[in-house]
């Protein structure tokens, strides 16, 4: 594994924390910590994947407060890792239910390679936030 975690700036923390505990749940995250975090955020919420034993992905207001709005393009995206091709589907659709954008429907994106299957969203604050998965069949 690349990554220790990841936290995203976030403009309304309990709008992008109803967004993100229904979006992720489909790939395995739950949210575990609710933390005021005096050297770097005003509060941040923790996300573990499939009971690993901390946060892997973190979202937070700064002490400097609510980060400015994204230009519709600014060139931020996450990707996160499903299972299966079921899990992709289900987080678009708990995605969209939870408020998100719709930025690209799940399918096959053989442009990438012939079996990336992916579903695309845009959340709340203009992050593009994306759940692929390479296996051939679900």
């Amino acid at each position: 594994m690349m990554l220790d975690h990841t936290s995203l700036p976030v403009r309304d923390l309990e709008r992008a924390r109803a967004f993100y505990d229904r979006a992720l749940a489909p790939l395995g995250y739950t949210r575990v910590q609710d933390l005021e975090l005096p050297h770097y955020a005003a509060a941040a919420y923790g996300y573990e994947l499939d009971g690993r034993p901390k946060p892997v992905l973190w979202i937070g207001i700064g002490l400097d407060g609510p980060p400015p709005p994204l230009a519709p393009m600014d060139g931020f995206h996450l990707a996160f890792a499903a299972p299966n091709r079921t899990a992709v589907d289900a987080f678009h659709a708990a995605a969209l239910a939870a408020g998100g954008r719709d930025n690209g429907a799940p399918g096959l994106r053989p442009h990438y390679h012939e079996h990336y299957y992916g579903a695309f969203i845009i959340d709340p604050d203009g992050y593009h936030i994306e759940a692929c998965c390479h296996r051939p069949e679900n």
